[in-house]
């Protein structure tokens, strides 16, 4: 399926989300249930979710897309490799995001992982409540080989994608992406950026040993 169909498929599913319990609407709650209540369990603290989750550390990216009204982008922890044949990725964001129906109609993204020093460019694409625009000020990029999307300079590593599927998780959409081309960018840091504990951290460069030590 090309860009065009993509961004088709994706337009139409979110427009199917005036239904009820739809993307994009949170479904209806129990009467008298709190937020982490599941039907017959025990109520889940989401801060103490947070915490105990945030001892688990993950790459950090920023998502790009670029549609008619310009370049698009936001930073995103949860992102995962998911198939090898064929070649997906996956990625999630906040049913309220700004940014994901951007993505949505062009239909295809980039995703952009991190160098350690890029703290302060993840902050910025981090700000919510901002439909990406003015993330992209002062910030150089190029467009990416397939899809045209912004591919941010300085980055360990880059993946350009489709959208191949978009499915509901809670409060999130698991976005699933197929790759077209992927690559690192001559002389990339060799460290990535990494979220930790609820801060932004580096990873020190690999000590590779010497052979036969």
């Amino acid at each position: 399926m090309g860009h065009a169909a993509m961004a088709e498929t994706a337009v139409r599913y979110l427009r199917s989300a005036r239904g009820p319990g739809a993307v994009g609407r949170p479904r209806a709650r129990t009467p008298g249930a709190s937020p982490g209540t599941s039907p017959g369990g025990p109520v889940m603290d989401p801060g103490e979710f947070r915490r105990v989750l945030g001892c688990f550390p993950s790459g950090v990216t920023v998502v790009t897309a670029h549609d008619e009204d310009g370049p698009a982008g936001f930073a995103c922890q949860s992102f995962a490799s998911l198939s090898l044949d064929p070649p997906l990725v996956v990625f999630l964001v906040g049913r309220t995001s700004a940014t994901w129906p951007r993505i949505a109609r062009a239909g295809a993204f980039c995703v952009n992982v991190l160098g350690a020093e890029q703290g302060a460019l993840c902050m910025g694409f981090a700000a919510s409540g901002a439909d990406g625009r003015d993330k992209f000020a002062g910030v150089a990029y190029r467009a990416s080989p397939a899809t045209g999307s912004p591919l941010l300079a300085g980055v360990v590593a880059w993946v350009d994608c489709e959208v191949h599927a978009v499915h509901t998780g809670g409060d999130h959409l698991i976005v699933v992406g197929r790759a077209l081309t992927l690559g690192t960018p001559p002389g990339a840091p060799a460290a990535p950026l990494l979220f930790h504990g609820g801060a932004l951290r580096g990873l020190p460069p690999a000590k590779i040993s010497p052979s036969g030590a």
